[in-house]
């Protein structure tokens, strides 16, 4: 059966050419207040900030949270690193180390976090989501301080030992994870880690790894690398079928969902292994990036399904959090085996950001920096344009700038999606008329990528 899409690039922003930048760090300052902290000047970013004017709204989803939170001001700091690294911006590492400094008030004495402030400017000690703890925030605080150390050990090395004293504060936590090495609960016939975080949290402890690693490139402690090493190991036992096999190489999220917002397994195990130069790591990651993602990159993103239960998925909503670690993923895949098809795969998996998605909008304007929150259904948008949105749009196109081919692929938009010959496929044009196939061959799981429609195809 075909099915043909109608493509009539609604509501998309103009990429600017090869020599502009898509970088628009406007709206991620605008959500940005330097504040006196416990006796520091440190930056927050603020958690909301909703369509037409775009002022700054309280966090309300979980009660009285607060007006800034860890969760926002890691990912900055790491976007922020990240240019800094790539383009030598030193107002972006000005930016960082203030978001850093932040960071470093949120960590108790003991190496757990807090993650928000009220609007007052006292941490929230006792809410759901900021209570002291060893989890999502603490991960991405971790990131954060790993990828300021790695940076600061040239440009401050005063504020880099301070880092390096917070790392340290909390690596007993990750080790007490592997209390429970080796230990597997079977969950409806899926084999389930027990020595992630939350016990089978595949998902957050991805972005735990990519902190470790930072510190491993520096420190070189072969106690770190154990850590990582292990960790990965629940990774890939989180990993279910193959090129051919339902759920084709997913990894799953925790228990036995999958989720695509956040889950950077794939981006971890590909750096990880490129750095530690393991094979079985790259070939999980290549697993999932030629077969699953291949399929959503075809059939459509997802929000979730249950794999023990396939039946029970959800389409939506759909945000730019889903789309960081399947577009920076396919990148550190090309860094690891220098195979151009990842680079491809890492543009259309990014120009969802300019209309390659079911509402054919534009979800990112490089004007402005303004990135929409989401997708909420087959036919709306949500419009508001709050910090994880922000950040997970930048943090994205900081990586695909640095690759001239991905961001080639960024104008393509997808205009024909069928099944022939025993091929999944979907075919994506730009505006200049040029055409692009990608197709999975159903039998063998082959990834095929030709110029032209279907036909080039079907005629090899």
């Amino acid at each position: 059966m075909k099915i043909i899409f109608s493509l009539f690039f609604l509501s998309a922003f103009a990429i600017p050419s090869d020599a502009q930048s898509l970088v628009n760090f406007s709206h991620l300052n605008h959500l940005t207040e330097k504040i006196e902290f416990y006796g520091d000047s440190v930056n927050i970013v603020h958690i909301y900030s909703n369509y037409p004017d775009y002022h700054w709204v309280d966090a309300k989803e979980s009660g009285p949270e607060g007006i800034a939170c860890v969760d926002d001001a890691a990912r900055a700091a790491v976007v922020y690193l990240r240019d800094y690294e790539l383009n030598r911006a030193a107002s972006s590492l000005a930016k960082a180390k203030s978001l850093l400094r932040f960071v470093l008030k949120m960590q108790a004495d003991d190496g757990e976090f807090y993650n928000f402030i009220f609007a007052d400017h006292t941490i929230n000690r006792d809410g759901k989501t900021s209570f002291k703890s060893f989890g999502w925030w603490a991960a991405r605080g971790l990131w954060c301080l790993s990828k300021g150390y790695q940076d600061f050990i040239a440009a401050d090395p005063a504020f880099a030992e301070k880092l390096h004293t917070a790392i340290e504060r909390s690596l007993p936590h990750v080790k007490k994870l592997l209390d429970n090495y080796g230990s597997v609960r079977v969950v409806d016939s899926l084999r389930v880690s027990q020595w992630l975080m939350y016990a089978s949290g595949s998902d957050v402890t991805s972005e735990l790894l990519l902190g470790l690693l930072e510190y491993y490139q520096v420190r070189r402690n072969p106690d770190v690398k154990n850590l990582i090493t292990k960790l990965c190991d629940a990774l890939v036992i989180m990993q279910d079928g193959n090129a051919i096999t339902f759920p084709y190489g997913a990894h799953r999220s925790w228990e036995t969902t999958w989720h695509m917002w956040g889950n950077g397994q794939t981006e971890a195990l590909a750096a990880i292994g490129h750095e530690l130069q393991d094979s079985t790591m790259i070939i999980s990651a290549e697993k999932e990036a030629r077969s699953f993602y291949v399929r959503l990159l075809i059939n459509g993103f997802m929000k979730e399904m249950d794999v023990a239960h396939p039946e029970k998925k959800a389409r939506y909503d759909q945000i730019a959090y889903g789309v960081r670690p399947m577009a920076v993923g396919l990148l550190r895949l090309y860094d690891a085996t220098q195979d151009s098809l990842y680079l491809k795969l890492a543009g259309f998996a990014a120009s969802w950001l300019f209309g390659d998605n079911v509402v054919h909008t534009a979800m990112y304007n490089p004007d402005n920096g303004i990135c929409f929150d989401g997708i909420t259904d087959s036919a709306t948008v949500n419009k508001n344009s709050g910090a994880e949105s922000t950040i997970e749009a930048l943090h994205t196109l900081v990586e695909i700038e640095h690759y001239p081919m991905a961001k080639k692929y960024l104008s393509y938009q997808k205009t024909h999606r069928g099944e022939t010959h025993g091929c999944l496929y979907a075919t994506f044009t730009n505006e200049a008329g040029s055409e692009l196939t990608l197709a999975l061959v159903l039998k063998t799981g082959k990834v095929l990528l030709r110029e032209g429609g279907i036909e080039a195809i079907n005629n090899e």
